[in-house]
């Protein structure tokens, strides 16, 4: 369908560029992200998506908002201590955009129930805070062989890396499962990493849908708050890799 009068205003700036245009911005309209996680990361992720035309966002969190959330997870308020976080979020981008299509998983990605939720979606975003969720993250986007972002923050340090499964170097190709457990007490992070990272997610996924730019594949973008020391590091496939290797 070709834009109406509101959504020119809406996306006027948009419209400008040459990279988008009316054509990209339908493109966006008629596009489906999954954000995974409505917390640090996912909250600017997807409200970025949401403000940029996304035309279908599914949010999956299976957690409830707590006041410790709020230092940093800036989809909810006050007002929503104990709501779960998919519908605390949805209040907020509905008021953002009232014709946002929201699709709301209010549980956990599972390896039962990932093939079937992440059929129509276009892209993945990771936006979990657990090792087990991302490694279940990446085994579900490469057999569905879904495009996926990752990215992971501790205290004032922050990662992330786009993965098209088959392709390019994937999560497990960096990081190994074996030996790895959630067991630390996790440390900080700073309240504004999140929304660094979370919106550079969201700019891979807009690049992608786009098919413009230079993605963040086989490159993972190091972000050190503290020095602002911000660099790309050069990664490649691990042939011995057990998801993607040959």
């Amino acid at each position: 369908m070709p834009l109406n009068d509101r959504q020119r205003q809406r996306y006027a700036r948009h419209l400008s560029m040459k990279e988008i245009g009316e054509e990209g911005q339908e493109k966006l309209l008629k596009a489906k992200v999954l954000i995974i996680g409505a917390g640090g990361l996912g909250s600017p992720a997807a409200f970025y998506l949401a403000a940029a035309g996304i035309g279908t966002i599914g949010l999956m969190d299976g957690d409830n908002v707590d006041l410790s959330n709020l230092q940093r997870q800036i989809l909810h308020t006050t007002n929503s201590i104990g709501e779960k976080k998919v519908t605390s979020a949805e209040e907020r981008l509905v008021a953002l955009d009232p014709e946002i299509r929201l699709n709301l998983y209010p549980f956990r990605l599972t390896a039962d129930n990932a093939a079937e939720i992440f059929a129509p979606y276009n892209f993945i975003i990771d936006a979990t805070d657990n090792f087990a969720s991302k490694f279940l993250i990446a085994r579900a986007c490469h057999s569905a062989t879904k495009p996926y972002s990752h990215a992971g923050i501790s205290e004032f340090h922050g990662q992330t890396m786009t993965v098209h499964p088959g392709t390019t170097a994937c999560y497990n190709c960096l990081f190994h499962e074996e030996g790895i457990t959630d067991q630390a007490v996790p440390k900080g992070p700073l309240g504004a990493l999140p929304g660094i990272i979370g919106s550079i997610q969201a700019t891979e996924a807009i690049k992608h849908l786009l098919s413009i730019g230079t993605p963040l594949t086989n490159t993972l973008l190091s972000c050190d708050t503290l020095t602002m020391n911000i660099r790309n590091i050069t990664v490649t496939r691990d042939q011995l890799c057990p998801l993607c290797g040959g």
